[in-house]
Formats: structure tokens, sequence, C-alpha cells
């Protein structure tokens, strides 16, 4: 009896060996120990444990082949592993990443996993290729994480940067709002005294004005006009001369013309003194129809050598002097308080980290193209031959709801020939330099930039799983 048993438990390991639990994750090895049944490990079925990996689909999920090749079509309907149409098997790969492969791919004679575990019944000489390969994905990672030690370190210096610039920017524009208030203040008292000496200057020039044809009406005689009259001093009057220095009392703007001239002169194209006494003297003495011209600026008159007169001006002048200064000084203060505004209300980050951006510029050649980013401002391509286009200015930030400040979108640049405006989608990527890495230009019209920054460094919260057994 006890032979029997024996011989039993010696058949029945060899039932399971042959029957070796491959492609299953060590967190699904639980569902797979020996006993009599199965569970389906979505729970829709229970089967005898000696259907489990025996090339046949008895679940729905799969779950009962996880290291077998299909070798026929069985109806499964969901992503099931093994003997099932789309079923996984799990490469454990020791030493590098663990990933699954499509079952189809289980002793096809190529080698999947770097274990060579997919296979375990083919001809195909795999080497275990894991230790390598996870030595190289580690270096590479030391040096990912360097890389992000250092450009967090930098950030850092950034922030402080950052928050010490955004200070000195408010405090700027606390200064500029109270020099716009100085020069308000200066303005309107330039504008008053400014009008109060052009109001003199007003005043002045009439009452000397006043004063100067009393004069002329006065103390004028016929002699004195007729030598005023006489431009050329050849002791005739001409049509020219009369039309020079004769007005309308009605119409001074209007110049006479040449009949009214000729009228005045009696009809004669010269006249001498004699007949001006006796014919356009007494028309001018009368005041009625014609006048001399006023000549208050001109030499010997009252107007043009009076002292004070010319003080005022000069007055004036001054005045005028200073005030078009405080205006162009104020309309200056309020252009740089505008600007400055429109760059505090853009978003630089939660801690200002973006701002020292604001006013820096960076190239990279492609080709026979440069291309400039301005961040917050705008990205422009340069050909060889000097023509410039606008590929956009700047739009927002467009970044996931994870990491809202790692892209950022340019719009409204230059048209396109076929129609629509050029537009750059700059991606931010974390690094220990500033720099512009690459532009691409993946359908007409619209760029996109690659741009590394020690301010993009994220910091790793937790070391993240890179497979998921799920």
């Amino acid at each position: 009896m006890r032979f029997h048993v024996i011989i039993a438990a010696v058949f029945w390991s060899g039932l399971v060996d042959s029957r070796k639990m491959r492609g299953i994750s060590s967190s699904y090895k639980r569902f797979y120990r020996e006993r009599r049944s199965f569970l389906c490990i979505d729970g829709s079925k229970m089967i005898p444990f000696e259907q489990v990996n025996d090339d046949y689909c008895d679940c729905e999920d799969g779950s009962d082949e996880p290291g077998t090749k299909p070798t026929y079509v069985h109806v499964c309907f969901t992503s099931g592993t093994s003997a099932c149409p789309r079923g996984r098997f799990y490469c454990t790969n020791l030493g590098f990443r663990p990933h699954y492969v499509p079952s189809s791919r289980v002793n096809d004679g190529i080698c999947d996993c770097c274990d060579a575990s997919d296979e375990y019944n083919s001809h195909a000489r795999c080497q275990n290729t894991c230790w390598n390969l996870g030595q190289r994905e580690r270096a590479y990672v030391e040096g990912q994480m360097r890389t992000l030690d250092e450009g967090l370190r930098l950030k850092q210096q950034l922030i402080e940067e950052g928050v010490l610039l955004w200070r000195e920017k408010q405090a700027q524009l606390r200064e500029l709002h109270q020099v716009a208030e100085d020069l308000q203040i200066k303005l309107e008292e330039h504008r008053r005294r400014k009008h109060e000496a052009d109001r003199v200057k007003e005043q002045m020039l009439k009452a000397l004005e006043a004063e100067d044809r009393g004069l002329r009406h006065q103390n004028r005689t016929a002699t004195s006009v007729f030598q005023f009259l006489d431009s050329d001093k050849d002791g005739s009057l001409t049509v020219d001369e009369v039309k020079a220095k004769v007005v309308l009392v009605h119409d001074e703007e209007r110049i006479l013309s040449e009949e009214e001239a000729l009228g005045l002169l009696g009809g004669s194209h010269q006249m001498d003194f004699t007949k001006f006494r006796h014919a356009l003297w007494d028309i001018l003495t009368r005041g009625d129809s014609v006048k001399i011209k006023d000549t208050h600026g001109a030499p010997g008159s009252v107007v043009s050598e009076d002292p004070h007169l010319k003080a005022a001006d000069r007055a004036a002048e001054w005045e005028a002097t200073n005030l078009k200064k405080v205006e162009e000084a104020y309309e200056t203060v309020n252009t740089e308080i505008s600007d400055l505004q429109k760059k505090l209300a853009i978003d630089y980050g939660t801690d200002w980290e973006f701002l020292f951006l604001n006013t820096q510029c960076y190239t990279l050649k492609v080709y026979e193209y440069t291309y400039t980013l301005c961040p917050f401002n705008q990205v422009t391509q340069k050909s060889t031959a000097g023509t410039e286009v606008s590929l956009g200015k700047w739009g927002m930030w467009s970044g996931t709801p994870k990491n809202h400040y790692n892209q950022m979108v340019y719009e409204n640049g230059e048209p396109c020939w076929q129609g629509g405006s050029r537009s750059t989608t700059v991606t931010l990527t974390c690094g220990t330099e500033t720099a512009l890495r690459s532009v691409k230009e993946p359908s007409k019209c619209q760029y996109i930039m690659d741009f590394q920054t020690p301010v993009a460094c994220q910091p790793v919260l937790k070391q993240r799983g890179i497979h998921s057994e799920l």
C-alpha cells in the first residue's frame, strides 16, 4: 500500500512540473497554488485545477492560461492571456524591467523577454541580457536623477531671484505711480502758468495794437504814408506796392485785385506824391473802404519794439517749452506704468520662477533658418536671406492639470499662405541649462519647440513603479 502511495505522489509531481506556471507575475502567483479547483481571477467560473495551462481558454478573463501559446481560437471576450486570442505572457526579467508580451509571441523563436522566459519550449538560443540592460538603464536613471537634483537646486535659486525681482518690479511700479502723481501736479501748475502768460501777452498785444492804430491814424502824414507804401523808394507808387500794403476795411485777409489797385491809383499804373495827396491819401484818411495793412510787426512800429511785449512773449514761450517737457515726461511715465502692469499681469508660476525669462531671448539654428524664442513675448523665424517671420505672440500656458506650466502657446503669427495664422507650442523640459533644444514643423505653419530650463524640473515625490501589474 505504501509503495502505491509513493508511486502516485511521484506521478502527480511530474504532472504538476509538466504544467509549470509560467508568465505569471509575483502578485498573482497566490492564485495558482496547487489545489483541487481553480477560481478564475475575475470570479466568473470555477474549474478543475488540471485545466489550468491546458492550452484551452476556460475563463473569460483568460486567467487559466497564463503561460501557453494559443493554438486555436476559443471565444474569450476579454483581454485574456495565453491560449486566449489576446492573451499576455509576463516576463519577470530579473535585473531589468518586467513587462508583458502577447502570448502569440511565446515560443515563436524570437526572444521577447530579456530573461528568455518566453522561449522556454522553442529552438531559439536566447541569452539572459537583463543584467546588462538593467545596468544601462540604472546608469541612465542615475544620470537623470543627478540632472534633476542639479536642476532643482538651480530652480530654487531662480525662485529666490524671481521673488526678489517681483518685489523690485512692484517697488518700481509704486515709484512710477508716485512720479506720475508728482508730474500731474506739475502739469496742472505749468498749464495754469502758461495760460496766465498767454493771457498777459494777449492783453498787452491788444493794448499795443490799439495804441499803434491810434498813433497811425493821428500822427501819420501824407509824406510818411507815401514813403511807407513806396517800397522800392523810387518816388512813385505801383499796382504791386498798393496790393502789398493796402487792404479792404471789411476783408483784411483778401489781397486786392489788379483792377482794384488800378482804381485806387486813378486808373494809372503809377502815381507820384502830388497825385497821391489829392487822390489815394483822401481815401485812406476817410478809412471807410480801404486802409493800410496792420504792420504791428514791422520795424519801427510800437508793437514790435515794445520791451514789455517782448518780455511777455519770452515768458509765454518759456512756459510753453516747460509745459511740453512736463507733458512728454508724464506721457513717458504712464507708458512705462502701462508696460510694467502688462508684464506683472502675466502668470510667472506659483513662486514667480519664470519671471527671469521675461527679458530673455533664445535662438537655435535649424538648417537655413534661425529660430528665436522670447518667452512671454514672441517667436520668430529668420532665413539666411534675412527675411523674418512671426511664428506667434505670447498667448497662454497650456500644460496639463497636474503640471500647468510645462507648455506655452504662441499664437496669431503672420498669416500662412494656406490660410490661418502661424502658431507655436513650446514644451518645457527639465535641464541644468536654459536653452532652446529643438524646433519642428509637424504640420504646415504649426511649430513645436523643446525648451529646456531648470524651472521646469519637478521634484519626485515617490519612486514610481516601472510596470503596472494590471
